[in-house]
């Protein structure tokens, strides 16, 4: 025989309530066999800037989903074989559940009406419990060579705010021409599953997460488990703690888009951790997307990441420098040119490879031309992107090389010592160029190599070579 249980909460949120996390509890009876959690709220926009509301679900044991997305209307619908995008699938447990609201932006002026209804089915007889879905295995090896490989480390689909499929996502990573691409939705592992199985020949497919906080966000590559950010603050150490036990667990942690419009326009977009600036960070996205923003945008969102990332790398932090397309859609599609893509240079195609060699920085951030940049000391040592070599002295001098291809007409490379440019230079679409660094010249701890367009985008950007002094 079957039954059903309704429970709805209604509440009033201000401006005094931004950037909580607001529980609500109900109970499930034993035989559950669905529930469904709806959010509504009013009004949607104040000032022509959203209320940014969502919210998150959890079981008497762990997380069961979330769906971070724009709307005034979410749904949650759980079942033992199925789940709405973003939440997951399996046993329902008798006990108390949570439905939480995470308040990203609750704008001033205007008070915002909420409701929550939820709807659970149950039979008197318990169904039989189907066994919980295994963990994603992102265990293939694309291609057993070591060599060059472009990708995307960043990408979004259904399961959080994205307008298209997991399988849409990879299809067009396919038609790119990309070797690798990563699924990172906003605070969920819910599509993991489904892009862990989408790999084929020709096309290797990575897990991870992007983790949206209140006052910043961060990509887990590498990562196939949520990790609760209720307890974070801006200013205490919670984040880097964080960080390092995604290092720990063999993920790599990336600051993403530290330098992107915040509050209200994109709630919680903009990097602003006190102690994470950068922290325990090893990594930094400084390419989000197409190199100039939109037009309603902060066009020099990727320029001010780029001088964030130089700065910090002159107070000592050898952070690597990642691109990422952020792609959500089909409205955004993989394209050439347009956004900033990785090329990495890994012992094979396969995750752990990949990313081995991001975390070494052997990468070269591009949207379409080839870039290598290598470096040769006198005494045989050599490098490229990401290694460290002995600083030029009196007895050795240092050779920088330069080399890149379909360069579009009018561009210029530039060698950036500490930050500042050393020598600029217009080139074809193909060629080489190399400097000497010699004792006497010898006053900079790294260089990097960009390649720009006519229009000061840059179209490809290198990571750094250091000079161990």
């Amino acid at each position: 025989m079957q039954g059903m249980t309704e429970r709805n909460f209604r509440g009033t949120l201000t401006e005094r309530d931004v950037k909580r996390h607001i529980p609500h509890s109900f109970q499930v009876p034993g035989g559950a066999t669905k529930i469904k959690a709806t959010l509504s709220f009013d009004p949607p926009m104040v000032g022509g800037h959203r209320n940014m509301i969502c919210l998150t679900l959890y079981d008497p044991c762990t997380f069961r989903g979330a769906r971070h997305r724009h709307g005034n209307r979410h749904s949650a619908e759980i079942r033992q074989a199925s789940a709405t995008p973003g939440f997951l699938p399996g046993p329902l447990p008798a006990g108390d559940w949570v439905v939480q609201l995470e308040t990203h932006m609750v704008m001033p002026g205007v008070a915002c009406q909420y409701e929550i209804a939820v709807v659970i089915d149950h039979e008197e007889v318990a169904p039989a419990v189907v066994d919980a879905m295994p963990a994603p295995r992102f265990d293939r090896i694309a291609d057993d060579r070591s060599g060059w490989y472009l990708g995307d480390l960043h990408a979004h689909t259904v399961h959080s705010d994205g307008a298209w499929k997991v399988a849409d996502l990879v299809d067009a990573a396919r038609s790119r021409g990309l070797d690798f691409v990563t699924l990172t939705d906003h605070n969920t592992t819910g599509g993991l599953q489904e892009m862990a199985g989408c790999g084929g020949p020709g096309l290797l497919t990575m897990g991870g997460q992007e983790l949206t906080t209140y006052w910043g966000h961060a990509l887990r590559l590498g990562s196939r488990s949520w990790h609760d950010w209720r307890g974070l603050t801006r200013e205490g150490p919670e984040m880097a703690a964080m960080a390092a036990r995604t290092y720990a667990a063999g993920g790599i942690f990336v600051i993403a888009h530290p330098r992107s419009v915040g509050d209200p326009h994109c709630t919680g977009c903009r990097w602003v951790y006190t102690h994470m600036m950068p922290g325990t960070a090893k990594l930094v996205e400084v390419w989000n997307g197409d190199w100039f923003g939109p037009e309603d945008g902060p066009r020099d969102r990727n320029e001010a990441a780029l001088r964030l990332w130089y700065g910090w790398l002159n107070h000592g932090h050898r952070l690597v420098a990642t691109a990422g397309t952020d792609v959500h859609g089909p409205d955004r599609q993989y394209r050439s040119p347009g956004p900033g893509f990785n090329a990495v240079h890994a012992d094979q195609l396969s995750e752990p490879a990949i990313l081995r060699a991001v975390a070494a920085g052997h990468v070269c951030l591009t949207s379409g031309p080839s870039l290598r940049f290598a470096a040769h000391h006198q005494s045989g040592a050599r490098g490229m992107m990401g290694d460290s070599l002995p600083a030029a002295d009196d007895s050795a001098s240092v050779s920088l090389a330069a080399s890149w291809d379909g360069v579009p007409e009018s561009a210029s490379l530039r060698l950036i010592a500490d930050g500042q440019t050393q020598d600029t230079l217009s080139i074809p679409a193909s060629g080489t160029r190399e400097w000497t660094v010699t004792a006497a010249s010898a006053d900079a701890d790294w260089y990097v190599v960009e390649v720009r367009g006519r229009d000061g985008a840059m179209l490809a950007l290198s990571n750094p070579i250091f000079l161990d002094r």
